[in-house]
């Protein structure tokens, strides 16, 4: 559920038309919804607890997905945690308000900067990934002079995610230790006065629609447990990652939450572990959207093709050039008349800002506004300046209430970046 929604023949965020937005704000935006964001991490969290041997589990939000600070004070507030992948997300967590004992650290490519800034901040753990970070995390907490938290994250080469872009579990991906390394490492950093080894994590994809592959790996992941825990080490912690898939609305649905977690108390349940979680995309997709206006429509007369020309392009939602997703585009205020198929594009000089081909839509002409759905994840977080197009601005909206988080960068302010040394005639 959204909170996206038709009231009067005009699309609203909870009780604010998004017209009103645009013409306040400018298009393109990025409009959160705050009612939906709350009501995805509730539910969420309430899944797991309708199961009282999972604990209380750490939910750890996913930060990339939606990074603003705002957003992330939202579910912070709710007690949600944060699984960040560079030393800026652990910022914005705790510009927000994140504890940092609620706080993961992951990534493959950690600098010994971004190591020693986690562990100067009291992270709860950092998610070690391969042989080489480890030796980097122990060499980082001897000179602090501290015990490093890590955990091992757990490559179980399982496939699983909605592209192969975003699939994570493989051996051929570049993502945590393997099986046959982990319990080598697990027991040498038990040895090392510098590393406090507290458990092992893993996390196999994104956008995930069927239960299959999770379960195939946290069934790895607690044998590996017992394992470790036979051979005499202390394992406290299992962080089994995010990834649960969400409706795009061109899809079936996807596993709920309660059935994501009935699973997971069926393979997992009374391990005696604290379990820790890393979504986002579950929580953030669906809360947002990308506002648009139409810039006109170039009908072509050989081969009927309409190209529906907007002011939002790839830099401002790059998921359906990178990844070729689907988002649904509405009309804010749809016209009567049948639906006619459109080639959506935005004004990047580049084919592939194209958003949709040969989409039905209602009747639409210049000026008409649009929204793409489930925008809220992985949106605003991967846009760009390309082509010299100011990042969209951000809005929050709560009740009749809206909010800009982020706004539109000028072109003064972008190009005032750029500086000349003195060298330079």
């Amino acid at each position: 559920m959204n909170h996206f929604e038709l009231k009067g023949g005009e699309l609203h965020a909870e009780d604010v038309p998004l017209a009103r937005i645009a013409a306040a704000v400018g298009t393109p935006v990025y409009v959160y919804s705050t009612a939906t964001l709350r009501r995805h991490y509730a539910v969420l969290r309430d899944a797991f607890a309708a199961h009282p041997a999972l604990g209380t589990p750490l939910i750890a939000y996913a930060v990339k997905a939606s990074p603003n600070v705002e957003v992330l004070r939202v579910l912070v507030d709710m007690g949600a945690g944060a699984d960040t992948v560079s030393e800026g997300e652990i910022r914005r967590a705790l510009a927000a308000g994140a504890p940092p004992e609620r706080i993961v650290f992951s990534g493959v490519g950690k600098t010994r900067a971004e190591i020693a800034f986690a562990l100067k901040t009291g992270v709860a753990e950092v998610n070690v990934e391969s042989e080489a970070e480890l030796e980097a995390v122990a060499a980082v907490a001897q000179e602090l002079g501290v015990r490093a938290p890590i955990a091992f994250r757990v490559n179980p080469d399982v496939e699983a995610g909605g592209h192969a872009k975003i699939a994570t579990g493989k051996a051929e991906n570049k993502f945590g230790v393997s099986f046959a390394q982990a319990a080598d490492l697990y027991a040498r950093a038990s040895n090392n006065p510098h590393l406090n080894p507290v458990g092992v994590a893993c996390h196999i994809g994104s956008q995930i629609t069927d239960l299959a592959p999770m379960r195939a790996a946290f069934l790895k992941m607690r044998g590996l447990v017992e394992d470790l825990r036979a051979g005499g080490l202390k394992v406290e912690r299992l962080d089994l990652g995010g990834g649960l898939g969400v409706p795009y609305f061109h899809q079936p649905d996807p596993p709920s939450p309660a059935d994501y977690a009935t699973m997971i108390a069926d393979v997992v349940g009374g391990l005696e572990v604290q379990l820790a979680f890393e979504p986002g995309r579950v929580i953030a997709a669906n809360a947002g959207v990308l506002l648009s206006e139409v810039i006109h429509v170039n009908a072509r007369p050989e081969g009927g093709r309409r190209f529906l020309v907007l002011d939002a392009a790839m830099n401002d939602l790059i998921r359906p050039a990178m990844y070729d997703a689907f988002h649904d585009i509405r009309p804010v205020k749809p016209r009567p008349g049948e639906a006619v198929p459109y080639d959506v594009v935005g004004p990047v000089c580049e084919t592939g800002d194209t958003f949709a081909k040969q989409r039905d839509l209602p009747p639409l002409e210049g000026g008409d506004l649009v929204a793409f759905m489930t925008a809220g994840a992985y949106g605003a977080a991967m846009a760009s300046e390309y082509n010299t197009r100011p990042l969209a601005p951000e809005v929050l909206v709560e009740g009749a209430r809206f909010a800009v988080i982020r706004q539109r960068p000028t072109y003064e302010e972008i190009i005032g970046r750029d500086r000349l040394d003195d060298w330079v005639s």
